[in-house]
């Protein structure tokens, strides 16, 4: 066991040591395929197994997995299936078929068969089984045939000598009874097995250093079901023994290796029992000899290496085993590699350019551990190429005020190096530059700096001149001054204005900009160096403040501010009258208000009254001007105004303001045909108002009841006349009134006397019978039913709402007055000649003329108005008086 376990150690696979192995199954006894009823011990071993262990098994049969697990490391069995094993931390095992078969026939053989080992297959029958003869087949082929009886549970064994590949395939015995039956067995394959692989040698190094240590090993692997199989070495070189011939250790040290050990070295590995020797392949060990320190030397055509000579490199060692490697360095960059198998060392050749100079070294290498040998300086003159100049500023055109540096520089040739430099042919400084990093020289530039530049450059091989550079210094731009020029000293709208921009000093082009109010208005371009204009035709727009930038490229200047100032015509005025009501009164205070909505200011405005003036009042700031009248009627009339600014006159459209007069109180004038009135006279009544605007409008009252209205479109009096009747005695009143308020004459009275036989008699005589003696209750109640409404609706001459002063203040008064449309009754005695009933008809109809209406009955005929028929009965007078109606109130 510990031999087994020393071989899984030391046994590496492939150059490398084995990872732990996995667990194995041994059987007891050895057959796979046994008798159902019989028992079968399963053995695990593991490189790490410990006797306390516990050991997991595992068994796959039709599919189905089953687990278990022993304290011991044996398990006996007794059921067909595939079992592992796995002990703790070690991998599972390979996979064990087992058998238990229920033939009366079965074929034993061993779990595992190796190369040189003696083989038994045991062909078995049941106990109650007996065979007259037994065969034993391979891949159906009749291996032995054993004809004679066969004791009843005996057994036939079946040898396999020395195994070999030749011996795998499949085995199977048949067996025949006393009755001839033939009865066959279960199937067996055999895979004879290595029991150790091909050994392959392996060396520490197989280029060793002369003088250094090798380690020799034979290295294969033991199958680990085969644990107490012991194996043995044996090493060579060429066809010599290395050491005293077999041993068991797999190395072999050669402790101090020499030139003349180098050879084909091999071993061979044997098993003890059975007998199995294989030989590895044949490895080759070079023993080197490593290099000497090498010798660079440097071979030129003279003393002095110069651009275009061939430099030859040759690099040598004076010791060291072929083929030694050479490498050539030029500061630490390889340049080419060499190999020379003569041991006559190495060289290469290089065409000389600026870049060789500098420092050098070899390198000498054969497999043993590189030398480097020690460094060689080469310096590699150079002439000096053409040189370049280059100016440098600060910024990417030059400025009068700007530091300028001048840089000479030949990209090519041995320091030291002398540059000049040259304005036009004249020098200006010479400077040294020993480092070969190049001249340079700086100007504080001026206007006259301005011109062709070259430099030189000498390193005693002769002298090389740069191309020629061209300078221009940029002069910046002055503050420019902005003229401002029109063609009167003021200007004025519609005018053409000329703004001038102009630096006097300043590297052209100049680009000329204008501003106003910080608005760029259009740019122009001077190359010439002259300034700039633009032109503007002007409007009131245009003025504000003006400026203009002037710029070369080498920063902006910008002008002082100019301010213009436009003048804009005044526009045609606006008059607006303003007064506290719509019609301007007699007495109220209007303001003329004048206002131009365009012009520069100050505007003075006038005002006309049928083209008087009447005033004027001035606005230096703009806007109008107001002019106030406290109205009398001389005010009525054409008002307009106008407006100057200095730059023209402009008059207003005309405005007609027409002033109002409040009526004056009435007078009342009552004439008759004689002293005193009497019943049948006609008399005038004549209301005229000394003072109003017409159309006025007269209304006449008896009683405070209205008889009358009439217009007066001429503002004289209206008369109206009445055909007296005993009912129109009594008090008179009149009232006046233009829209402004009406205005109530004094009362009159009027008596009237003697009456006449006149033909007015009769009928006011029945009137005045029926009313007094015949009047019912409901007649009565209809007429003071609708005399009452018109009595509410008149006011009785001294009511307030007649006296101007409580008219509406606000009251508009700028209209046309519309014409009075009145509805007047009309009245007529109807039926004078019966007694005991009157009949009133009572129209209402529309008055042109209000006299006419008072004298023409043919009005009367209107067939639209409303007829009351009422029965009045009463006591017959002799003289009654006749009552006289209201004459405008509505009966229904």
């Amino acid at each position: 066991m510990l031999l087994w376990v020393s071989l899984l150690v030391l046994a590496p696979v492939s150059g490398q040591f084995a990872t732990e192995p996995k667990s194995v199954i041994f059987l007891h006894s050895p057959w796979t395929t046994v008798f159902q009823g019989e028992n079968v011990t399963l053995t695990c071993k593991a490189f790490h197994l410990d006797a306390s262990e516990k050991i997991k098994w595992y068994r796959w049969y039709l599919l189905e997995k089953t687990q278990s697990e022993t304290s011991g490391n044996t398990h006996e069995v007794h059921e067909s299936g595939d079992y592992r094993c796995q002990a703790q931390d070690s991998p599972l095992s390979n996979r064990v078929g087992l058998l238990f078969s229920p033939a009366n026939l079965i074929l034993q053989s061993p779990l595992d068969v190796f190369e040189k080992e003696s083989v038994i297959l045991r062909c078995r029958a049941k106990a109650n089984t007996v065979l007259k003869t037994i065969k034993l087949y391979k891949n159906g082929k009749v291996l032995e045939d054993h004809t004679v009886e066969i004791p009843v549970g005996m057994l036939t064994d079946f040898h396999i000598h020395q195994a070999s590949l030749k011996d795998n395939g499949k085995y199977h015995c048949t067996g025949v009874k006393e009755d001839n039956e033939l009865v066959s067995s279960n199937s067996v394959k055999i895979e004879v097995q290595e029991l150790f692989p091909r050994p392959v040698l392996r060396a520490s190094s197989t280029q060793p250093t002369e003088g250094g240590a090798v380690t020799l090993t034979c290295e294969t692997q033991l199958s680990p079901q085969r644990p107490d199989v012991q194996l043995q070495f044996h090493f060579f070189r060429d066809r010599r023994s290395l050491g005293s011939g077999w041993r068991s250790s797999p190395e072999f040290w050669i402790h101090t290796i020499w030139r003349e050990n180098s050879g084909s070295y091999w071993c061979q590995a044997q098993s003890m029992n059975p007998s199995v020797q294989k030989q590895s392949q044949r490895l080759q060990i070079q023993v080197k000899i490593p290099v000497s320190h090498p010798v660079l030397t440097l071979r030129a055509p003279r003393a002095q290496a110069v651009v275009g000579d061939v430099m030859e490199l040759h690099c040598e060692a004076w010791r060291g085993s072929p083929p030694i490697l050479y490498r050539f360095y030029h500061e630490d960059v390889s340049l080419e590699s060499c190999s020379s198998p003569s041991e006559r060392g190495g060289s290469c050749n290089l065409l000389l350019t600026a870049e060789h100079s500098g420092n050098y070294f070899c390198e000498a290498d054969n497999g043993q551990g590189f030398q480097r040998s020690n460094t060689v300086s080469l310096t590699v003159r150079v002439p000096v190429s053409q040189p370049v100049l280059t100016l440098s500023a600060p910024r990417a055109q030059a400025v009068v005020g700007d530091m300028m540096e001048l840089h000479c520089e030949a990209w090519r040739g041995s320091p030291p190096i002398l540059y000049r430099f040259y304005h036009e042919d004249i020098s200006l400084e010479s400077c040294s530059s020993p480092s070969g990093m190049g001249g340079s020289c700086n100007l504080l530039l001026t206007a006259e700096h301005s011109g062709n530049y070259f430099c030189e450059a000498n390193n005693g091989q002769g002298a090389q001149r740069s191309n020629t550079v061209s300078l221009t210094v940029r002069v910046p731009v002055s503050q420019p001054v902005l003229t401002l020029s029109a063609p009167r000293a003021q200007a004025v709208v519609g005018d053409m204005m000329e703004l001038h921009c102009e630096a006097w000093r300043g590297s052209p082009p100049i680009l000329y900009r204008f501003y106003h109010e910080d608005v760029s208005l259009e740019s122009c371009s001077s190359p010439s160096g002259m300034g700039a204009s633009c032109n503007l035709l002007l409007t009131a727009e245009h003025s504000g403040n003006y400026f203009c930038e002037a710029d070369n490229g080498q920063g902006a200047q910008r002008s002082n501010t100019v301010l213009l100032t436009v003048r804009v015509p005044v526009s045609q005025p606006v008059l607006t009258l303003r007064a506290p009501r719509a019609q301007a009164v007699v007495g109220d205070m209007v303001e003329l208000h004048c206002e131009a909505q365009g012009g520069s200011p100050p505007i003075l405005y006038q005002f006309y009254h049928k083209d008087v003036a009447v005033g004027n009042r001035s606005a230096p700031l703009g806007g109008g001007a107001s002019f106030n009248l406290s109205l009398t009627t001389k005010h009525s009339g054409n008002y307009s105004c106008k407006a100057d600014n200095g730059l023209g006159v402009q008059q207003s459209e005309m405005m007609l303001l027409s002033v109002i007069v409040p009526v004056s109180r009435p007078i009342l004038t009552l004439r008759a045909p004689r002293a005193q009135a009497v019943v049948g006279d006609v008399v005038e009544l004549h209301c005229e108002a000394q003072r109003g605007s017409p159309p006025i409008l007269y209304q006449f009252y008896h009683k405070n009841v209205t008889l009358e209205s009439s217009m007066s479109h001429s503002g004289q009096g209206v008369s109206l006349n009445l055909s007296l009747t005993a009912n129109h005695s009594g008090t008179y009143s009149c009232e006046a009134d233009n829209g402004l308020g009406p205005q109530c004459s004094e009362a009159v009275t009027l008596s009237i006397t003697g009456l006449t036989g006149s033909r007015s008699g009769p009928v006011a005589t029945s009137v005045t019978g029926g009313l007094l003696s015949m009047m019912g209750l409901a007649a009565i109640a209809l007429l003071f039913y609708c005399w009452l409404p018109r009595k509410a609706g008149r006011k009785p001459t001294f009511d307030s709402s007649r006296n101007p002063s409580a008219s509406d203040p606000q009251e508009p008064t700028y209209h046309n007055v519309p014409s009075w449309i009145e509805l007047q009754p009309v009245y007529s005695n109807v039926n004078p000649n019966r007694g005991d009933v009157v009949y009133s008809d009572v129209r209402t109809v529309k008055v042109e003329n209000k006299q006419a209406a008072a004298s023409d009955p043919e009005l009367l005929k209107n067939t639209d108005s409303c007829v009351i028929y009422s029965q009045v009965k009463g006591a017959y007078t002799a003289a009654p008086k006749p009552q006289l109606l209201a004459a405008s109130t509505p009966h229904r």
